[in-house]
């Protein structure tokens, strides 16, 4: 992995920390989802936040 610049590492944090907002927020929005089908479509984009999550610090490393 080549060295990451000063910028490029603030954006791969600011990328990392918005992911996990969005992943708490589609959390909370399939919690309180009635409808199955809704509920659902909120659990499976919260897990692809975190997968992309997961990808992103997988450059830290």
């Amino acid at each position: 992995m080549a060295n990451l610049s000063e910028i490029e590492l603030q954006n791969l944090r600011h990328l990392i920390s918005s992911q996990d907002t969005y992943y708490q927020k589609l959390t909370n929005y399939a919690d309180y989802a009635v409808d199955p089908q809704i509920k659902q479509v909120f659990n499976k984009a919260a897990q692809n936040t975190l997968n992309t999550k997961e990808k992103l610090l997988s450059f830290l490393n």
